[in-house]
């Protein structure tokens, strides 16, 4: 009776032994499905913009094909095909060549880069936020006037600033102009203040001269 017993808890061990590792493998799919999508999710944008440029350069050469080639030079393909494909092979090549060199060109100087890591960062960002962002309201005057509107209340903002400035520059410049005109008050009030006081000394010499007999005057010469 006892290795029965010892058979059924052994058989049961087992069993779930086997559940535990279908769960794990299980998981461990699952987490490789996420990691896949995820990876898929994170996919740089600069990788994405050159997978656009090989497959529109590609659609470039396809078009460039021998056929369309030999239309335009159709004597020298006529007279001498082999010919006429080596030009059109080594056109190829140059052309492929000449447009890498520009989207390596662009890819460089542009910083495509720094600028696709920055929206990556703006996307991420507007990820938590609860507004949603502005879409065209499909009537083209609406969403003008939206767009003007907004430019104009920034340029009465800017005017308003600027007015301040000249108000306050108007303002020091009064201010200075009282005060010219003050200090030339003042300078005219002395000048008319001494000149009464040289007339008043003037009345009085002459005054003091008329009091003087003949007699005294030659007796002092």
């Amino acid at each position: 009776m006892e290795e029965p017993e010892k058979s059924n808890v052994s058989e049961a061990v087992s069993a779930k032994s086997n559940v535990d590792k279908v769960d794990d493998v299980s998981s461990q799919a699952s987490t490789r499905r996420n990691d896949s999508v995820k990876s898929s999710q994170s996919k740089p944008r600069l990788k994405l913009f050159s997978k656009v440029m090989e497959k529109s350069l590609q659609w470039l050469l396809d078009n460039a094909s021998f056929d369309r080639f030999s239309h335009y030079f159709q004597p020298l393909s006529k007279q001498n095909p082999q010919l006429t494909e080596a030009m059109h092979k080594q056109f190829i090549s140059q052309l492929q060549t000449l447009v890498q060199k520009e989207i390596a060109t662009v890819i460089e100087e542009g910083e495509l880069q720094v600028k696709f890591e920055e929206l990556d960062k703006l996307e991420e960002l507007a990820k938590d936020t609860p507004q949603a962002a502005w879409r065209p309201s499909g009537v083209p005057e609406q969403d003008v006037c939206s767009g003007l509107v907004s430019y104009y209340k920034k340029q009465e903002e800017y005017m308003r600033i600027q007015l301040k400035k000249l108000q306050k520059e108007n303002a020091g410049l009064a201010q200075k102009v009282q005060a010219g005109r003050e200090n030339i008050t003042h300078t005219e009030q002395r000048i008319a203040t001494g000149v009464e006081e040289w007339r008043a000394s003037l009345e009085d010499l002459e005054a003091f001269v008329s009091t003087l007999s003949p007699s005294e005057h030659f007796g002092s010469l």
